[in-house]
């Protein structure tokens, strides 16, 4: 008679080898279901691409063309007046080393979609020939430019988000531009972002242009202007790029109501660098935090004014500047306030300057004294700057006080303000360090109060 157990344990050996190969059948299936190809799978994603360029050739100039989520296929070339439209799931996606759309035709417009240029080589997501171009809401990751204008006119580009797509190691000479504008005038370009790229905005021979409310970070320039009469560049916010906005070789032209901050990652860093700039209007910016707050560069007739240039390590710096009416800006806080270098001729009156201690006998505001900006420090720090680490010490000051060569050649305000306009903006940035000084304050008095209770805690106990 057979062992009753030994037909059980050949039933549950027969069981674990069934259950096994039920495990290997099922790994198999899902390997051919989710891999069919073996190696293919890696370019599966290509395959599944959908072709825009037929798309594109079967429309009539003026269609309209909502394009359905899901990813397509570029590049593609535009050569008549359509509209493209899409949302940001509708995603274009180019892996070849020409741009990923290239609009010829004039009166295109491209709206809402995402496009993801991956060619390292100096193409764009967007190449626009044709005039009276619109594009707008778009988002673009890019190993190239971001968007190249050439030989256009009247291009509106609108609320777009540019952004660096390549290797974060990438030097500035190997990315390209966010917007790139070459001999094309009245552009209109507004509410862009851009982070990441060479120059954010660049515009070389593009008159008549407007370039306003874009925020640019993380650039080497976020604005770069060249040959640029006529425009404006307004209401723009920078941080954290090499220089906030570059202005170079204008005339007629309006720099207002920007703001640029923490430039300071390079001893050239700068807020605003004006060089070889005439019979401009540059007002209501605010500079904050970089290396040089406003650099003005053989510039002359200009009208600078009701400028904020706060806690830069120059405030204003004047090299073969002249004729240029300085009026009404605010300097707080800056570790050397201004300087110049055979800069003659410049019209320093009613500025605020924090430092100065001057003497109001009429009431009216404004200093009776003079207030000569002292070039101590900028001659001691340009012979050794390690001199820099002294900077506002006891024994600077006292130094700086003592040195008076050369005063009558000092830049001078000749009526100097004894207060800050307190409708600035400022005077609103000013408001901050004093509400952290209060925290500091009650930080101090609760230490004190706390160390008190424990000393008395302890003489009680013994």
């Amino acid at each position: 008679m057979r062992n009753p157990w030994v037909k059980l344990g050949t039933f549950k050996s027969c069981e674990k080898s069934t259950g096994r190969g039920l495990v290997f059948l099922i790994g198999m299936m899902i390997f051919i279901l989710f891999f069919p190809h073996g190696k293919a799978m890696a370019g599966s994603g290509e395959r599944d691409l959908i072709p825009l360029q037929p798309i594109i050739d079967r429309s009539a100039p003026g269609d309209i063309i909502h394009l359905a989520s899901g990813r397509y296929s570029g590049p593609v070339t535009i050569d008549k007046n359509i509209t493209i439209q899409g949302d940001p799931t509708v995603i274009v996606v180019n892996e070849k080393t020409t741009s990923a759309i290239t609009i010829q035709s004039d009166g295109v417009k491209l709206s809402g979609f995402t496009i993801e240029h991956n060619a390292n080589e100096l193409t764009a997501a967007i190449q626009v020939e044709g005039a009276k171009s619109e594009i707008t809401d778009l988002h673009i990751q890019t190993q190239g430019y971001g968007m190249i204008i050439r030989n256009s006119s009247q291009a509106t580009i609108q609320r777009n988000n540019i952004t660096w797509a390549g290797s974060d190691s990438a030097s500035s000479g190997q990315k390209g531009n966010g917007i790139d504008l070459y001999n094309s005038h009245d552009s209109y370009i507004e509410a862009n972002e851009i982070t990441g790229m060479r120059d954010g905005i660049y515009l070389e021979n593009s008159r008549k242009s407007t370039v306003q409310n874009n925020r640019l970070l993380h650039t080497r320039y976020g604005i770069h202007c060249m040959y640029i009469d006529g425009s404006s560049v307004m209401d723009n916010t920078g941080e954290e790029n090499m220089t906030g906005a570059m202005i170079m070789g204008v005339k007629n032209t309006v720099i207002s109501g920007n703001s640029f901050r923490k430039q300071s990652t390079n001893v050239h860093s700068q807020g605003i660098l004006l060089y070889d700039v005439h019979q401009s209007s540059i007002h209501n910016n605010v500079v904050e935090g970089n290396r040089v707050g406003m650099n003005i560069a053989e510039s002359s007739g200009n009208e600078i004014h009701d400028n904020a240039v706060l806690r830069n390590f120059v405030g204003i710096q004047l090299v073969l500047a002249e004729a240029n009416e300085f009026t009404r800006n605010q300097l707080v806080s800056n570790v050397i306030e201004a300087s110049a270098l055979d800069s003659p001729n410049n019209v320093l009156m009613e500025n605020y300057w924090d430092s100065f201690q001057g003497l109001d006998l009429n009431r009216d505001g404004i200093s009776e004294i003079s207030y000569a900006i002292n070039p101590f420090y900028e001659q001691l720090v340009s012979r050794n700057s390690a001199y820099q680490l002294f900077f506002q010490s006891p024994g600077m000051v006292f130094l700086s006080d003592l040195f008076t060569e050369g005063r009558e050649q000092w830049t001078t305000d000749k009526s100097p303000r004894m207060s800050m306009d307190t409708g600035s903006d400022l005077n609103m940035s000013v408001e901050r360090p004093a509400r952290s000084n209060v925290v500091w304050m009650l930080g101090l008095i609760l230490l004190g109060v706390a160390t008190f209770i424990i000393i008395y805690m302890g003489v009680l106990r013994k």
